[in-house]
């Protein structure tokens, strides 16, 4: 049986990474969640997670430091950024960085997941749900 795909959210506010978390497990992913990025560096060596999304802005380390982190780390780990921040200077470093999507706040649950499509990849995504 294949494993199911995990995916990390980290969000410093707790209803994002709830309705985020209740999203992926719909769809049939797993989610793992962390109020802080470096909560999820201090965990992620023991996971193997699928793809991270991760917000701009939060206390002590941002979205971008985790991700220049992880780069500088050498992880290619598929990452999403999900957040109202709107300047273009972030998304381009975000970007340059390798972050797969820069998605801002609200955001369709089809734009997310088609991106997450993309980061996991069709054959690791779950099967459709039976209706």
């Amino acid at each position: 049986m294949p494993k199911t795909p995990l995916v990390a959210i980290v969000d410093d506010d707790e209803a994002i990474r709830e309705a985020l978390c209740d999203l992926m497990m719909v769809t049939g992913l797993a989610c793992s969640t962390f109020d802080s990025a470096p909560a999820f560096l201090n965990d992620h060596a023991s996971n193997h997670v699928d793809c991270l999304i991760t917000d701009v802005r939060m206390p002590g380390m941002s979205g971008l430091d985790l991700l220049e982190r992880m780069r500088a780390g050498g992880s290619s780990l598929p990452v999403i950024v999900l957040t109202s921040v709107l300047d273009p200077g972030a998304r381009a470093k975000a970007l340059e960085l390798g972050a797969q999507a820069w998605l801002t706040k609200p955001v369709a649950d089809e734009a997310l997941l088609d991106q997450l499509r993309s980061a996991i990849g069709d054959d690791d995504w779950p099967d459709e749900p039976a209706q």
